[in-house]
């Protein structure tokens, strides 16, 4: 039996089993191969800093070490914040209730690229009109984690979807003085003396 989904929204608790939409039978996908020439498929190697030395695939691992250069097992590591305080553990989705609260806009949406989907089946009478138009939020993790992802709850075609997103970031580059960029672009191209021009003559 798939694991579930438990929410909570409107003092209404519901629980739901998540299955994964496909995205490669939505959108199909693509392959790169590398072959010899006589068509058979070339296998990935690397080599070590000097050329020298052949390593084939699983011959390298990735370690951690510590400022003076010693091994560190991973069970040694400790998450922190920005200030250097514990970060906060959360719980897994599925172990706990998720609580449908928190609604954004489609615009606040449209800021986040989705990563995965899932069509939640076996959703109780009476939950989609409760959740209706609109778009709910809230942090979601497969497993315990430090780092929970946006997620969204939301009905569309008479179907109830959990849609797993990331946070878009996007940095303004410009040349010269930024604050320009608050400012009209008609009050720029035009002087006080050209207020009288009928541009339909043009």
């Amino acid at each position: 039996m798939p694991r579930q989904l438990r929410f909570k929204i409107n003092k209404k608790e519901f629980s739901v089993s998540p299955v994964k939409v496909d995205r490669r039978k939505l959108y199909g996908w693509t392959e790169l191969r590398a072959v010899d020439d006589n068509g058979d498929p070339c296998q990935l190697l690397t080599t070590d800093e000097s050329g020298k030395y052949i390593i084939p695939l699983g011959g390298t691992g990735i370690g951690i070490l510590s400022e003076s250069g010693t091994w560190v097992e991973r069970s040694e590591l400790k998450t922190v914040d920005a200030d250097g305080k514990s970060a906060p553990l959360f719980e897994s989705s599925f172990n706990t209730v998720n609580i449908l609260k928190k609604k954004i806009t489609p615009e606040e949406f449209l800021d986040y690229s989705i990563k995965d989907f899932y069509e939640l089946t076996e959703v109780p009478p009476g939950i989609m009109k409760e959740i209706g138009n609109a778009i709910f939020s809230f942090p979601y993790s497969y497993n315990d984690s430090y780092d929970p992802s946006p997620a969204f709850i939301m009905v569309a075609n008479n179907t109830l979807f959990l849609l797993i997103g990331v946070k878009n970031v996007f940095e303004y580059l410009c040349f010269g003085d930024c604050e320009i960029l608050d400012e009209s672009p008609g009050d720029q191209l035009m002087d006080k003396g050209d207020e009288d021009i009928d541009f339909s003559m043009f």
